[in-house]
């Protein structure tokens, strides 16, 4: 059986801070330890911003979460990069070979213009690996998948939601997902990631990246329906359909069945009766 095509790649990054190259660029001189260096840095973050959030330029992937689309927007597989190891290095590796070996389709994230590509490219960028077609500096400047207000390559849902960054989405995924009845967050969230992983919780980890994997694709979905590609009947018929496929799986991946149980109908109002008035 042919595969099929892969027209758009959702994916999603879950990182830890690494702690010991905290402590080499912060603190050279005070031979802290990983841990120590985090929970330093932390706390300079908290006293001067009013956040313990380390930025991804001190981050390493330790999930990645994709999935492969059809050209009719129909949901193929989900699949995390590297598993069972998760190794780093592996992961980037793994996540730019795929973009290439699938002919190099539209990658769909939220918030990933901001963190999750930049982290993956300095990834790569740490690890040694070439992705000459991922820059293609010397092509035209809208032919490169990097550029600003390029969608053919990459499209960043929150761009969509907030005219590229001249509002805020206050709520993120989770409120872009609960509006249109998706689970959104399930009981664990991004600052929760790094105890996970120092406790050895991976496949937990790799859980909730598969759970925001699906609410950004729902989210794709309705974005589409809103700049005119889908229709809201045809949206209907692919949420439907990944029900079906997340229930067909759920004796596997048990998250998929939590995720399916926290799942709300949306009711389109416009099928609503009227109410009545009273006069």
């Amino acid at each position: 059986m042919t595969a099929r095509k892969v027209s758009y790649l959702v994916f999603d990054v879950e990182s830890v801070a690494d702690g010991d190259l905290i402590a080499k660029v912060r603190y050279p001189d005070e031979n802290l330890s990983a841990s120590d260096a985090i929970k330093k840095y932390t706390g300079e973050l908290m006293e001067q911003f009013g956040t313990e959030f380390i930025p991804y330029t001190y981050h390493i992937p330790i999930s990645v979460a994709a999935a492969k689309i059809g050209p009719d927007r129909k949901l193929d597989d989900i699949v995390t990069l590297d598993q069972p190891e998760y190794r780093p290095h592996e992961i980037t590796k793994k996540f730019w070979d795929g973009w290439r070996v699938h002919n190099k389709p539209k990658i769909i994230s939220f918030n990933g213009r901001t963190f999750d590509l930049p982290l993956m490219e300095l990834s790569a960028y740490r690890f040694g690996i070439s992705i000459p077609d991922w820059f293609n500096l010397y092509g035209k400047s809208w032919e490169q998948p990097r550029a600003r207000y390029n969608p053919q390559f990459h499209l960043d849902l929150q761009d969509v939601l907030t005219n590229f960054g001249a509002t805020r989405l206050n709520g993120g995924l989770n409120l872009a997902a609960t509006l249109i009845g998706n689970p959104g967050k399930m009981g664990i969230a991004g600052h929760m990631v790094q105890q996970l992983y120092y406790d050895g919780e991976i496949d937990q980890i790799n859980d909730y990246c598969r759970c925001d994997v699906l609410d950004t694709y729902f989210v794709f979905l309705r974005a589409s329906v809103m700049i005119g590609e889908i229709t809201i009947e045809q949206e209907r018929e692919l949420v439907k359909g990944t029900q079906d496929w997340l229930q067909d799986r759920a004796t596997e991946f048990p998250v998929y069945q939590e995720y399916l149980d926290k799942f709300e109908t949306w009711e389109n109002p416009f099928q609503q009766p009227a109410v009545e008035s009273k006069s």
